[in-house]
């Protein structure tokens, strides 16, 4: 295939590369059913002779998503098929769908709905990569790497990859300076504690990491993380904690810096006379579930 052809097939976006079949919807069969449905070109398959692509741009599916789809398709069925290829003997390797078919194992299915597709590595992660930007599968990251590996590894140019997802050229631009990153504000992106357009307000920085830590601390919004970068002065948020009527000493809010600095969270310090407190405000369980390692394993020490 030409470079002119390829860069067409990719550019038409998912549906070229899959064919029509892809639309189509499909009804599950009646139980004991197994083999294909040639009108749509829908085999059934068992499900553990299917395998996931180690290739899979998509790395991080929660447990709570996928058991929301387990029951979904425990009640419903899978509504579309998932897309495979062959590969060593009787087996078959996915290209789309990988969610689709944990969940179904989960609600305790034998059998899958799949569409069988002879395709090449190369499609295969082409497919792979589209597919999950199209549906917003993918973190920020992983939605950079995405269109990194399909701009410098397959050759594609940047306005190839935004007609086939979607996008705009300067989205995709935007998305894959995301990994010049430092590897701590990228891991912050994967977790969701940072949006890629509160990363792109800090990109420019010298002092990129600090900031994060400080947007996450005080949970600032785009605008006030770019107001921060800009000026690097305060911002008053309206998840701010508020202050005690005689205020704090500057010792107080050093020390309330210093904690949301390690921890990446917004941190509140109250003492009086008879003692005080310490609180640590968390948005996530993900961010809770950082605090009570960070814990066990001071304990541990």
């Amino acid at each position: 295939m030409s470079p002119s052809e390829k860069n067409k097939r990719l550019g038409r976006g998912l549906s070229a590369l899959l064919g029509e079949t892809e639309g189509e919807s499909y009804s599950a069969p009646e139980t004991g059913h197994t083999g294909s449905d040639s009108r749509r070109g829908v085999s059934v398959l068992p499900i553990e002779l299917i395998e996931p692509n180690p290739d899979q741009p998509r790395k991080t599916m929660t447990e709570t998503e996928l058991d929301a789809l387990a029951e979904s398709i425990a009640d419903k069925g899978i509504v579309q098929p998932i897309l495979v290829r062959p590969i060593a003997g009787d087996r078959y390797q996915i290209v789309a769908g990988e969610r689709r078919w944990r969940a179904a194992q989960r609600a305790r299915l034998h059998e899958v709905p799949a569409l069988i597709r002879e395709l090449t590595d190369r499609e295969t992660l082409e497919i792979g990569i589209v597919e999950n930007v199209q549906r917003a599968d993918l973190n920020p990251v992983e939605e950079a790497q995405a269109y990194k590996q399909l701009i410098e590894r397959f050759g594609h140019t940047q306005d190839d990859v935004a007609k086939a997802v979607s996008k705009s050229r300067s989205h995709i631009a935007n998305m894959v300076r995301l990994l010049a990153l430092p590897a701590s504000i990228q891991a912050h992106l994967a977790a969701g504690r940072l949006s890629a357009g509160h990363a792109r307000a800090i990109a420019t920085s010298p002092n990129a990491e600090i900031l994060a830590e400080n947007i996450i601390a005080r949970g600032l919004s785009v605008r006030e993380a770019e107001k921060l970068a800009k000026g690097g002065v305060a911002v008053e948020t309206k998840s701010a904690a508020p202050k005690s009527a005689g205020g704090k000493d500057a010792d107080t809010r050093a020390l309330e810096a210093d904690i949301a600095a390690r921890l990446g969270l917004e941190v509140d310090i109250r003492h009086g006379a008879n003692g005080g407190e310490i609180r640590v405000v968390y948005r996530t369980l993900e961010q809770l579930d950082d605090i009570c390692r960070r814990l066990s394993a001071n304990g541990s020490q």
